[in-house]
């Protein structure tokens, strides 16, 4: 496998900032750009030292730092490796598919399930129909840069949406909602965390109990009227959400 030629990268050498910290953001807006692809060599730290006039323990210690975010991983006798870049998610009204679209991630999507059933317990009352009321459920995994990132379960009332055909393998669940004239107001939403079962975990790629991210999301249009509900789980090691907070006045 051969060593990926590198951008080129700016250090300040009279800034105050660590050149390690310059060097292991560079590195890692690189990576989040798609300019290092998954499983791209970074060459080892000799090799790095020289090719960018740094320092060796200032390398090892930039390269520890994206090592330590999952982003590179070490191998002995190979170098230094890109494992993928992580996918950072915007908390606001979006669908995965078109976040990981806009962030150059190349997402894809593999139905798992598509059927209909009677709606019980927390689907009948987060889609606001009576129990037993039949209701579409998708079952779908994510996928980005060929890597799994995301398993979507999604409930929605019966005859919104004509999902034949493989059209959910094409593109997102919110952008066919638009595309059938259903406008997106608002939503009302859970974020949690616990530990992956076996099969989630042989699933997502990921080994039983590492660490996944859940979401709950209740969906409204426009009028008021529930159009979904999702129950998603996400890798940690790959996907995180960005909050803004502002302060009280």
């Amino acid at each position: 496998m051969a060593t990926h030629q590198y951008p080129r990268f700016t250090l300040d050498r009279g800034s105050p900032v660590p050149l390690y910290y310059q060097l292991s953001q560079q590195l890692e807006a690189a990576i989040e750009q798609g300019s290092f692809a998954p499983g791209s060599l970074l060459g080892n730290e000799i090799e790095l030292a020289g090719r960018l006039g740094l320092s060796r323990p200032t390398v090892r210690q930039a390269i520890q730092s994206l090592v330590d975010k999952g982003l590179l991983v070490r191998r002995r006798g190979v170098g230094t490796q890109v494992v993928h870049s992580r996918v950072r998610r915007p908390l606001e009204l979006s669908s995965l598919y078109d976040d990981l679209e806009a962030a150059g991630q190349r997402p894809a999507t593999r139905v798992l399930r598509h059927t209909t059933e009677p709606a019980a317990g927390q689907v009948a009352a987060a889609l606001g129909v009576p129990e037993g009321t039949e209701v579409v459920r998708v079952e779908r995994l994510r996928l980005a840069h060929g890597e799994p990132v995301a398993y979507l379960c999604n409930h929605l009332p019966a005859g919104l949406l004509d999902l034949q055909g493989g059209v959910l393998e094409e593109t997102g669940l919110y952008r066919l909602l638009r595309m059938t004239g259903v406008t997106l107001h608002s939503a009302r939403q859970t974020i949690g965390a616990r530990a992956a079962t076996g099969p989630e975990g042989e699933l997502l790629a990921e080994p039983a109990g590492a660490p996944l991210l859940t979401m709950e999301r209740t969906t409204f249009d426009d009028t008021g009227r529930v159009v979904e509900f999702g129950a998603h789980l996400y890798r940690a090691s790959r996907y995180s959400f960005d909050f803004q907070l502002l302060a009280r006045s």
